[in-house]
């Protein structure tokens, strides 16, 4: 899952959704060293990822990209769900998806100093061009993998993938809808395991 599926799986506590969001760029056991909702946020984006790797239908999507894109095809599907969940975000949300994402910007600022620094680095990027929206238009999706591209170390082309997600819309759509239908589901057992109201 990326960013926007992520925060969305939260719930609605502040502290849990930037734990969540700041997760990957706190290794180890320096989750300890932030406040208690926040470290529920970074275990919650932990038992996330693991759930999500071993999904049978995450790992149907991720075939799809495999031979192309081998170890970084589990990106490009992360991405790609999160254009299905910003695409039809009022089938899982009362609150429109431009209103969500500017509040959860607002959060962000307002708690700037609990950010990581390479956190606080890239968020002006992720405001500017307003990644959390753009992943709902194709064009705009594949200029931030083409973005991503440059961070890689290697030419990974993930940019290409969307013609792929053109060809195949509707059987990433259908895998994406079974999958997320899922982790709702499994979302509960997750915030009941770590307290989360």
């Amino acid at each position: 899952m990326n960013y926007l599926a992520h925060i969305f799986l939260s719930g609605n506590q502040d502290g849990i959704k930037i734990g969540n969001f700041i997760a990957d760029f706190v290794p180890g056991k320096k989750y300890l060293n932030y406040p208690e909702d926040i470290q529920k946020g970074i275990l919650l984006h932990r038992k996330i990822d693991t759930y999500t790797d071993a999904h049978p239908i995450f790992r149907h999507s991720k075939k799809r990209l495999f031979g192309d894109f081998r170890h970084y095809s589990a990106v490009i599907v992360d991405m790609f769900y999160d254009h299905f969940l910003a695409r039809n975000f009022t089938d899982y949300s009362e609150q429109p998806l431009e209103v969500y994402v500017s509040s959860f910007y607002a959060l962000l600022k307002k708690n700037q100093h609990l950010l990581p620094d390479n956190v606080k680095r890239v968020l002006p990027v992720m405001m500017k061009y307003n990644w959390l929206l753009s992943y709902r238009e194709l064009d705009k999706l594949q200029d931030i993998l083409k973005q991503m591209n440059n961070r890689t170390r290697h030419n990974s082309n993930l940019h290409h993938s969307i013609s792929i997600l053109k060809t195949d819309y509707s059987l990433f759509y259908d895998d994406f809808q079974v999958f997320f239908e899922d982790i709702l589901e499994a979302k509960k057992e997750m915030h009941k395991s770590l307290k989360i109201d």
